[in-house]
Formats: C-alpha cells, structure tokens, sequence
C-alpha cells in the first residue's frame, strides 16, 4: 500500500445517485429503486479506496457507474479532474483505456469460445495500441507471466483453468491496455479462501510495480482492510463513514461499522468469547422504499426521534467523515 498523494485525486465522486425503474405505469405509482443516493469520495493516485458493507448496499453499482456501465441519475464523475459524467464515443472509449475493472465472477466474465491468448489480446485489437500481430502476442505472453501464469497457456480456453486461475486471467486482460485506475468489484469473493490470498498478494504486486489505483469492492473487512489505504463503509446506497483503513476497523464510529466489525470472526478463542457481538435487528430495508431521515435508523440501536425527522449530515470527526447525528454538534 503506498502513502497517500495529497494533488489532484485521480477519482472524484460527487454526490453519486444510480437509480432503477422498478415498475409501474400509466395506473400504477412509478417504483423507483435507490441503489446509490447521493455518494462522494474521492481516490488518489496509486491509493487503494475500498468500500465496504452489506449485499444490496449498493457498492457494485458505484463501481460500474464509474466505469461507465451504468449511468448516473444524478451528480459528477472526474477522472483526473476532468467531467467525464456523460462522455461518449472517442472520449468514452479513451477513458476506458485508462479506467478497467476486476470482476466478481471470472468464468462469467471470460468468453468460453476465446483462447486466452484471444481474450487478452482483444483489449489491445480494440485499441490498435501495438503495430503487428507478434508484438501484441509477445505483450500477452509478458502478461501471463506477471499474473503467475505460464506462457504456453496462451492457446488453451477458461474451462481448463481453477477458479483462482481463471481470475488471473481477468487480471492480465484488465491490465493489457496499462490502466491507470481499476476498479475491483469483489474479486475474491468466488473464490477458495487458499487462493484468495494470492490474488490479494498479486493486486498489491501489481500496483506497486504499476502505481495503480484501486476502487477495492468487497464485503469482507478484515481482506478490504489489509488491502485499503482508506475505507467507505455504504449502507443502503450512502456512505456512512470514511476513513483510514486501520482507523475505521480498531477505531469504527458509526454505529453500523461497529455492528459490521463486531462480526469479522477472530482466530484466538479467548478473545472471541470475550468479544461483545452487536445483533443488528430486522432486516436489510428494501431500496425501493428507505427509511426516512437516516437510512440505518430502523436497525440502530441508537436511534432517537431526531432521526426519523432528517438526513443526517457528513461531519468530519479528525480525519474521518461520519454521517451521523451522534457527531453532530448543532
């Protein structure tokens, strides 16, 4: 992990929202549902950002709106300073040279008709970045190496690969075109716990050698905490806290970070038996229809009228942000 830049971050998000039309009509009430209402953070270059929080949060439709699979409903995107909120055409397919993304499921994700050697040489076919046919072969070959693949792999096809393999080769097709940004949408999460260290070990080896930022999604925050200079934690399509990453996990002020760390399982017996476990009550409100003022207020357990009444506001609280109203001072 490197040390945080403090110039221009390479990623800026401003008050993101990504909605969906659930249904609806001429005769019936339009459903909308809220995936990311009202979102901001920002990402340095070579910085590892993750985001953390429960399924249906809403931190995967934040990274594929960055990447421009789906497009925002509501506020601004920069990619080093500049808009690129509704860039399309040449513009779009530039920024998608220097913007890529890891995904959840690397079986999903690879074309089962494609050699390896095809999927990772497809980037580089798109983008005309290499002259003849041997240096975009030799570029792939290189590529395998760097993901701790064999060479001669290049003519064989995903299903012979494992499932930690099979990423591998996500990896070396996201990082065919030299990115400068890639967002990370759960990478290890269908994968064997064994090899899930590996991949992690790789991401880091790679950005070192690379200088790469990561937008890290995943829902485990021991793994995003080890790999993440800074945390967001997201409930219910906000941000509820932001900070350092070894802050946020020994030091968590909101009170849904609290609940989130008091379940990440801890190796030593006696330690866990002596662990207070907070049970957050009810279930995960549907976005189609949040809570109103705060989001979490249905399933805190330090929920006050004040809360049922108004949004909280974003304080800072040292070199946090909280958004709660146990930190407001108003």
């Amino acid at each position: 992990m490197s040390e945080e830049n403090k110039k221009e971050p390479i990623l800026r998000v401003e008050d993101l929202k990504v909605h969906f039309n659930a249904g609806g009509g001429l005769f019936k009430k339009k459903k909308i549902v809220k995936a990311v209402d009202g979102v901001s953070f920002e990402i340095m270059e070579g910085e590892t950002f993750g985001l953390v929080g429960e399924s249906g949060c809403g931190k995967s439709t934040t990274g594929r709106a960055i990447v421009k699979i789906y497009n925002p409903t509501e506020g601004k995107i920069y990619y080093k300073g500049e808009d690129i909120t509704s860039i399309k055409g040449d513009d779009l397919k530039e920024f998608r040279r220097n913007v890529q993304m890891i995904f959840q499921d690397p079986y999903a994700s690879l074309n089962p008709r494609m050699t390896v050697g095809e999927i990772i040489r497809e980037p580089m076919d798109i983008h005309k970045i290499y002259k003849t046919k041997e240096e975009r072969e030799n570029r792939v070959r290189e590529l395998l190496e760097v993901v701790g693949l064999k060479p001669d792999h290049i003519r064989r096809y995903p299903h012979e690969f494992s499932g930690g393999q099979r990423q591998r080769i996500g990896i070396a097709r996201t990082l065919a075109l030299n990115p400068k940004f890639i967002v990370c949408d759960e990478p290890i999460s269908a994968l064997d716990v064994s090899i899930q260290a590996q991949v992690i070990n790789l991401l880091e080896h790679i950005q070192k050698e690379m200088g790469i930022a990561y937008l890290f999604i995943a829902h485990d925050l021991s793994m995003v905490k080890h790999i993440s200079d800074r945390i967001g934690v997201m409930y219910l399509g906000h941000l509820v806290e932001v900070g350092d990453s070894d802050d946020v996990y020994h030091r968590p002020l909101h009170p849904y970070t609290q609940a989130l760390l008091s379940a990440v399982p801890i190796p030593d017996p006696k330690t866990a038996r002596e662990k207070q476990r907070i049970v957050l009550e009810g279930e995960l409100p549907s976005p189609i229809d949040p809570p109103s003022g705060c989001v979490f207020r249905t399933r805190c357990p330090n929920a006050t009228e004040r809360c049922a009444q108004a949004k909280p506001p974003t304080v800072r609280v040292g070199d946090r942000l909280v958004s709660c109203f146990m930190y407001d001072e108003n």
